[in-house]
């Protein structure tokens, strides 16, 4: 703690810097457990005065020196996290001591750089997260979404997504969180796919329709895989803005069939014809062929796709995954193939089992066909 030589000192030595230097010590003092009551009121009282000092330099080495400090005084810390930025930032980005409370006051009041400091804290509340990103401001924005420790709302997700969509730092910072929610990972997935449709076009002298096809692949291969991020609720939110925004596809149901995604399916096919997923689910499990013909013609799904969706549900009844590496792409294959033989019993030649080739000889199939089926 503070000397008689430390005194002297100051007493002989009133620069700025004898007192950023004194501050310094008692600051770093201040975290020794061996202090007495008397000492540490002592201490207190040094830096109330000091907080009020008119060197910053001085309060720069407080601020410094008291920045992880969980005892210090709470007005002391608040008095820190409102002064000029040099001396601010210490504080607001790792002190223990300020509050919600205080942080909000910070972030409604201050500039960006402070609110920076706040967003890049080692945890961040969603009350302060929406705060952040209500400022508006990209940096501020880009450095909390960076923050695996900062609790973000759907909400302010999706705020962040609708203002800066477009910026390749928010873009980067959200794909390297370790979660998303899965309506705005496929929102960003989208945001993604069109920019780089656009580049694919104006690079490479690509037809446009030969890139918007290459896009929506991905794209929906992208939006499939996400769909096992969450749980139901989830996934009928994800099912739910696909609808609304014109994504929930034929070829994106009929890919996630395919793919041995049956949830996606159950839930697509109950948002497409109105009903709720435990009926549609006894529909299609019916073993019948009433009960998914009837369903399926409530989608509004093309008509040439029933086959395929016949022969992948029958597929999902009689298949389960096996547990060993690649199942899933194994159980595809399966559904494939059983696909490729009922289109072939309708008189369609196949020379490939690709999906993408499936599909569109799906859509060119005569429904004098697909009823004979």
């Amino acid at each position: 703690m503070l000397t008689k030589e430390d005194v002297s000192r100051l007493l002989s030595d009133t620069s700025g810097t004898a007192r950023a230097e004194t501050a310094a010590k008692v600051a770093s003092d201040f975290t020794k457990e061996d202090l007495t009551e008397k000492e540490r009121a002592m201490a207190e009282d040094i830096f109330r005065i000091m907080v009020k000092d008119a060197e910053v330099r001085v309060r720069e080495a407080l601020a410094q020196n008291l920045k992880e400090n969980p005892a210090v005084p709470h007005d002391v810390a608040v008095s820190l996290a409102k002064d000029v930025d040099t001396v601010a930032l210490p504080i607001l980005q790792f002190s223990e001591v300020l509050t919600d409370e205080d942080l909000m006051e910070i972030v409604t009041s201050q500039g960006a750089t402070k609110q920076i400091a706040i967003a890049q804290r080692e945890s961040v509340s969603a009350v302060i997260s929406d705060a952040l990103v209500e400022s508006g401001n990209e940096e501020v924005v880009t450095s909390l979404v960076s923050n695996r420790g900062a609790d973000i709302s759907e909400k302010s997700f999706s705020a962040v997504v609708d203002k800066f969509g477009d910026s390749e730092k928010v873009q980067g910072a959200m794909v390297y969180r370790p979660k998303l929610p899965v309506t705005i990972a496929e929102r960003l997935v989208t945001l993604v796919s069109e920019k780089l449709r656009e580049e694919l076009s104006q690079r490479h002298e690509l037809n446009p329709t030969v890139s918007t096809d290459l896009i929506l692949q991905a794209r929906e291969r992208a939006t499939i895989s996400l769909s096992s991020m969450g749980d139901e609720t989830d996934l009928g939110k994800l099912i739910s803005q696909l609808k609304e925004n014109g994504r929930l596809t034929p070829s994106l149901v009929l890919r996630a069939l395919c793919m041995g995604d049956l949830s996606l399916y159950e839930f697509s096919v109950a948002e497409l014809a109105g009903l709720s997923v435990e009926n549609v689910r006894k529909l299609i499990h019916d073993s019948g062929e009433l009960g998914l013909k009837g369903l399926y013609s409530k989608t509004g799904l093309p008509h040439a796709h029933y086959p395929a969706a016949r022969a992948a549900i029958d597929v999902a009844r009689e298949t389960e995954y096996d547990g060993g590496e690649h199942d899933r792409e194994r159980y595809s294959r399966r559904m494939l193939e059983r696909i490729l033989t009922q289109y072939g019993d309708l008189g369609v030649d196949f020379d490939s089992d690709d999906l993408e080739y499936l599909l569109t000889k799906m859509n060119e199939l005569p429904g004098n066909a697909v009823d004979a089926a």
